[in-house]
């Protein structure tokens, strides 16, 4: 064989175990994230990155963040899960428990990471907290001791109060029973009448508020939920258009001129969130992964609005505080 035909054949073998060798690279895996608000603050998406890159993964590296989002409305969600589950993701992420039911009915098969403020075993979504099983796993809220004690410190905010207003969103089913069963209870300890209004749309805020301002309450208890947390500015105005104090469950909301809010340190879920996701990209199995359930929780006073109510905030809650916005 002359020369020049060996050098030929030798350089057409080269290449074709080039192309077999890269044809034998994994595909860059998929995460498909689904949440129910219409955009995730961006420093629970730097929490989630951390928690990949924590395990080895770097957005636009070596994985692909799909992000989805419900904007509230969660008819569209199952048409989102069907596209995620067609694109054959390798994780998906659930952001709230309405969600999370619908992405276990999507799909057994596909790894779920989920963030729920329910009792994950109750809603069917793993079968023990230790021992998930299936295709789930995940973080888990206490809402139940959440509520009475966010409810404790709105009445040490505001300790002459006799009346309190309660703004639940009927939509999310589980957290507005819970919510309710859990105020009633303790405005009865605390001897408080309690008036209950409802929302689960921007124009039913609105609505709310109007019967809120009627009604005259010493302070107002909002309960949680993406919905909610979603419309953090405009419950801040019509809060401050009335001089109502009232306390939220989400940090972002205290960040925008809300008087105080205590609840889980979500960019410490979103973390967890992204670790766990992580591992399951590397070969773990979700039934192996134990449920987390989350112990940072956070109160954020902001004082300028404390100062704008006229409230002197009592010095024992600026002492517990985890951040006094000035």
């Amino acid at each position: 064989m002359r020369r020049r035909d060996l050098l030929t054949l030798l350089g057409s073998a080269a290449a074709a175990w080039a192309f077999a060798a890269g044809a034998q690279q994994p595909a860059v895996p998929v995460i498909g994230f689904l949440g129910a608000r219409s955009v995730e603050p961006d420093e629970r998406r730097r929490a989630f990155r951390q928690g990949l890159k924590d395990n080895g993964f770097v957005e636009g590296e070596n994985v692909v963040i799909d992000y989805r989002f419900g904007g509230i409305q969660m008819e569209r969600v199952p048409e989102l899960l069907d596209e995620l589950v067609r694109r054959r993701v390798a994780v998906i992420v659930a952001t709230s428990g309405p969600i999370a039911v619908l992405a276990a009915k999507a799909s057994t098969t596909i790894p779920i990471v989920f963030m729920v403020p329910e009792d994950p075993v109750r809603l069917g979504l793993v079968a023990s907290l230790a021992r998930p099983g299936g295709n789930m796993t995940g973080i888990n809220f206490f809402l139940t001791e959440l509520v009475a004690k966010r409810f404790g410190l709105l009445r040490e905010m505001v300790p002459g109060a006799a009346r309190m207003g309660v703004l639940v969103d009927p939509a999310e089913t589980v957290i507005a029973e819970t919510t309710l069963r859990e105020v009633e209870l303790a405005a009865r300890t605390m001897g408080l009448q309690i008036q209950i209004h409802k929302a689960s749309t921007s124009g039913e805020i609105n609505e709310a508020f109007t019967a809120i301002a009627w009604d005259r309450p010493d302070a107002l208890f909002v309960s949680s939920g993406p919905f909610f947390a979603s419309r953090g500015v405009q419950l801040v105005n019509l809060s401050s258009r009335h001089a109502i104090p009232t306390i939220y469950a989400t940090r972002e909301v205290a960040e925008v001129g809300g008087l105080m809010s205590y609840g889980v340190k979500q960019t410490d879920s979103y973390r967890q969130v992204g670790v766990y996701t992580g591992r399951i990209l590397k070969g773990e199995k979700p039934a192996d992964l134990p449920v987390v359930q989350s112990t940072r929780i956070e109160l954020v006073i902001n004082l300028q609005t404390a100062r704008l109510l006229g409230i002197d905030v009592p010095p024992a809650l600026l002492s517990i505080a985890d951040e006094v916005i000035e």
